[in-house]
C-alpha cells in the first residue's frame, strides 16, 4: 500500500471518530477540523467513561506467592460489573493463587468483601458476589453478529488509580479464535486488566478479557502474550449467556468427547479419528476407529481444526450431534460431552525394536526386529527373544515399530491378552501374552546397538544432502533475538531416522561449545541430533520461549530425518522448568520431559492413545524443590505418565559424564513397544 493510501485510510478513521464524537448529528465538515487528533481522543475517553461506572478494582489478601512460572504479587486487579445484584465477572487468572479473602472496590470508593460463586474452567472466567444497597450500573453489550475484525477495541482496567480507569486502544484483530472461544486484539492487555472489559468505540462491551492460549488449558496459559498485541476476550453475549448458570454456583468444564484425530496439523489434517479413548463418551456411542467426522450439530466438517473449534467452545454435559462417514456409509450419532475422563495408560509389551533401514534399493523386511528383550515383561515371559521378528499381531501384519506401537496404543488395554507371531529363523512361532504398563526402571549399561549395521559411519545407505547441515549448526529464528545451536552428527544419514534431544541450560555461564562437548559423543552413538537455544535474559527462562523452543524445533524437524518416538526436552533448573512447559503444551510432538533439580511446571496433558509422554526427574533430597518434586510425582503418576527417578544424593547438582550417558540410555529407550 502507498504512503497516500495509508494516509488517506488514516484519515477516513479519523473522520468517523470524529463523527462519533460530536453524536449522530454531527456532520462531515465537523470531522474535517484541523485537530482531529483530539477528536479521536475525545471519542476514546467518552468510551471509558460510559463504561467506567461499571468497572471494578479487586483486591486480595494471601494466596500462593507462585504457580508454575508465574508469580504473583498483591496488586489490584480487574472486574466488571455484569448484574445490578452485585454480581461482578473476572478473569479466572486472579485467582489460581488462591487467596484467602477477595476485595471489590466499586468506583465510588466503597469497598465489599467478595464471595467466589462459580469458575468457568473452559473459558477462565470467575463470577464473584458482593452485598449491595442499590443496583449497581451494568455495561450495554454489543450483539456478537455485530462484531467486526478492523473496529475499535479498547482494554479497559482499574488498577493503578482506583478513581481513574485505565485503558489501552488497538482494533479487534480476530473472531472465532482459541478454538472458537474468544475474540483477539492488538490493544495492550496485561495482568493488570484481565478481568476488565474489552469495549468499542461507543463503550459498548465487547467481551471480558483473559489470558488463553491454543497450545494449552493451563490456569496460566496465555499470560507470556502479556503486552505483545495478541490479547483475548470473551464475547460479552456468550458471557451473559451463561451467567445463570454461574450465579446458581456451578462450575463450567470443557466438554471431552474422547477422541484422538488422525494427523499432527490440525489446520490440513482430514477429521479421522485415529483412536478412541476406551471409556468416553465416543466409545459409548459406537463411533468406531477410522470413522470420518463430516459434521457436528449440522455444521460441516473438513480438518480436524472444524472439529476441535466445535469441541473446544462447548462444556460438558452438552449434547452434541454427530455425522461420520464409515466407509462410504452415512452414520449419525448424538453424544453427551463428559468433564473428565480417568487416565489413560499405554501398554507394554516388553522389547525394544531394532532400527535398521533397508540397504539401497532394497524392500523393508516384513514385522519388527527385536533390539532387545526386558526382563520380566510379558516378552521375556512369552519366550520372546533378541533377533526374533514379530510379523503379526492379531490379525494384523506388522510391517514397522511405529505402526506397531500405534496398533497396541489404540486397539489394546493394560491386561488384555494379545495373540503375536514371531518368526525366529526359518520358523514361525504363535504366542499368547498380557500386556503390562510402560516402565520405570533406568536402563541398563550394557544395551545392545539400535543398528546392526554398526555406527553411523559404517552405512553406506545415502549421505546428507547439501541443505542438511552436518556438525554444529547455527539456527536463528528471525523475529526472536535468542542464539540456538544445533548439533547434527558427521555421519548423519537421511535414511536413518534421528532422536532429537533438546537441552534447556541452567542459570550462570552458558557456553555453546561446552554443552555440544559434553553432548557430542553420545549424539554419535546414539544417532541423536541435539538442539540448545540460549535464554534472552542470562539470568532465566521467560514462559513465552516455549514458543521458540517449539520453532527450532519445527526447523530441525522440517530439514532433518527426526524418529518422533525419541524427542526429549531435557534442561536443568529453569531449563527444567521451561522443559516441562514445552513437553505438556507439545503432547504430540514430545515424547519425553528430562529435568534435573527442577519441580513441575503447567499442568500436563491428558494421555491421549497415539502420543504418550516419559518423564525423568533427577534430584536432590536438600533441594529447595523436594517437596514440590515428590507432588510432581505423584500427581504424574496419577495421570499414568510413567515417572523415572534418579537420585543425586542430598545436595543438587550437575549430571556426573556417567549419568549424562544413563540419561542419553533413557532416551534411547523411548521408542520401546
Amino acid at each position: 500500500m502507498s504512503t497516500s493510501s495509508r494516509n488517506c485510510l488514516a484519515l477516513i478513521r479519523l473522520a468517523a471518530i470524529a463523527i462519533l464524537a460530536c453524536g449522530a448529528w454531527g456532520t462531515v465538515e465537523a470531522a474535517a477540523d484541523p485537530d482531529l487528533e483530539m477528536a479521536e481522543q475525545q471519542a476514546l475517553r467518552s468510551a471509558v467513561q460510559r463504561i467506567a461506572p461499571s468497572v471494578v478494582r479487586i483486591e486480595t489478601i494471601g494466596g500462593l506467592q507462585r504457580v508454575g512460572r508465574v508469580v504473583f504479587g498483591s496488586g489490584p486487579t480487574t472486574g466488571l460489573i455484569v448484574d445490578p445484584e452485585g454480581y461482578v465477572i473476572s478473569s479466572a487468572f486472579n485467582f489460581v493463587n488462591r487467596p484467602a479473602s477477595i476485595l471489590v472496590r466499586l468506583p465510588g470508593g466503597a469497598l465489599k468483601q467478595a464471595e467466589l460463586v462459580a469458575t468457568d474452567h473452559n473459558r477462565m472466567l470467575v463470577l464473584l458476589k458482593i452485598d449491595v444497597d442499590q443496583p449497581l450500573p451494568v455495561p450495554r453489550i454489543v450483539p456478537q453478529k455485530q462484531l467486526r475484525v478492523g473496529q475499535w477495541a479498547i482494554a479497559v482496567g482499574r488498577t493503578f488509580d482506583g478513581n481513574r480507569p485505565n485503558m489501552s486502544a488497538g482494533v479487534l484483530s480476530g473472531l472465532d479464535r482459541i478454538w472458537g472461544k474468544a475474540l483477539q486484539t492488538d490493544a495492550a492487555v496485561s495482568p493488570n486488566n484481565y478481568g476488565g472489559p474489552l469495549v468499542d468505540i461507543r463503550g459498548r462491551l465487547l467481551g471480558v478479557l483473559v489470558p488463553l492460549s491454543a497450545q494449552s488449558a493451563e490456569e496460566v496459559a496465555g499470560v507470556e502474550w502479556y503486552d505483545s498485541g495478541i490479547g483475548f476476550a470473551i464475547p460479552a453475549e456468550h458471557v451473559m449467556k451463561i451467567l445463570p448458570r454461574l450465579k446458581k454456583g456451578e462450575d463450567l468444564r470443557p466438554g471431552l468427547l474422547g477422541i484422538s484425530l488422525k494427523g499432527h496439523n490440525p489446520a490440513v489434517s482430514e477429521a479421522v479419528i485415529a483412536a478412541l479413548h476406551p471409556k468416553s463418551p465416543a466409545s459409548g456411542a459406537g463411533i468406531e476407529k477410522g470413522d470420518r467426522i463430516v459434521e457436528i450439530e449440522g455444521r460441516k466438517i473438513g480438518r480436524a481444526a472444524d472439529v476441535k473449534q466445535e469441541l473446544g467452545r462447548r462444556y460438558a454435559g452438552a449434547k452434541i450431534r454427530l455425522a461420520l462417514l464409515r466407509d462410504k456409509e452415512r452414520i449419525e450419532r448424538e453424544v453427551t460431552l463428559v468433564a473428565e475422563l480417568p487416565p489413560l495408560e499405554h501398554p507394554f509389551l516388553g522389547i525394544l525394536p531394532l532400527r535398521d533401514p533397508p540397504g539401497k534399493d532394497e524392500p523393508q523386511p516384513p514385522g519388527v526386529a527385536v533390539r532387545y528383550v526386558y526382563p520380566k515383561s510379558p516378552a521375556a515371559r512369552a519366550g520372546i527373544h533378541q533377533g526374533d521378528a514379530i510379523i503379526q499381531l492379531g490379525e494384523t501384519p506388522l510391517t514397522a515399530a511405529g505402526q506397531f506401537r500405534a496398533l497396541l496404543s489404540t486397539d489394546y488395554r493394560v491386561g488384555e491378552e494379545i495373540e503375536l507371531k514371531v518368526r525366529r529363523g526359518g520358523d514361525t512361532l504363535a504366542l499368547k501374552l498380557s500386556l503390562a504398563s510402560l516402565p520405570e526402571a533406568l536402563p541398563p549399561k550394557d544395551l545392545p546397538p539400535a543398528r546392526a549395521a554398526g555406527g553411523p559411519d559404517s552405512s553406506s545407505i545415502g549421505a546428507a544432502k547439501p541443505q542438511e547441515a552436518v556438525g554444529i549448526v547455527p539456527l536463528k529464528i528471525p523475529e526472536l533475538k535468542n542464539d540456538a545451536r544445533a548439533y547434527v552428527p558427521t555421519g548423519y544419514d537421511p535414511a536413518v531416522p534421528h532422536g532429537l534431544l533438546v537441552w534447556l541450560h541452567g542459570s550462570g555461564r552458558f557456553d555453546f561449545e561446552e554443552v555440544i562437548a559434553r553432548w557430542k559423543p553420545h549424539c554419535d552413538r546414539h544417532d541423536l541430533i541435539l538442539l540448545t537455544p540460549k535464554s534472552s535474559d542470562p539470568a532465566k527462562w521467560q514462559p513465552g520461549e516455549a514458543g521458540l523452543v517449539r520453532k527450532l524445533l519445527d526447523e530441525i524437524n522440517s530439514t532433518y530425518t527426526i524418529d518422533p518416538s525419541r524427542i526429549a526436552v531435557c534442561g536443568r533448573q529453569g531449563g527444567g522448568r521451561l522443559a516441562y512447559l514445552v513437553a505438556f503444551r507439545n503432547p504430540r510432538l514430545i515424547r519425553a520431559a528430562a529435568v534435573v533439580d527442577a519441580p513441575l511446571s503447567g499442568r500436563p496433558p491428558e494421555n491421549e492413545a497415539l502420543w504418550r509422554l516419559a518423564v525423568y526427574l533427577a534430584e536432590a533430597t536438600k533441594s529447595s524443590h523436594a517437596a514440590a518434586n515428590e507432588a510432581s510425582v505423584a500427581r504424574l503418576r496419577k495421570m499414568k505418565i510413567p515417572v523415572t527417578l534418579k537420585a543425586l544424593g542430598e545436595d543438587p547438582r550437575r549430571l556426573t559424564p556417567d549419568e549424562t550417558a544413563e540419561l542419553v540410555r533413557w532416551i534411547d529407550m523411548l521408542d520401546r513397544i
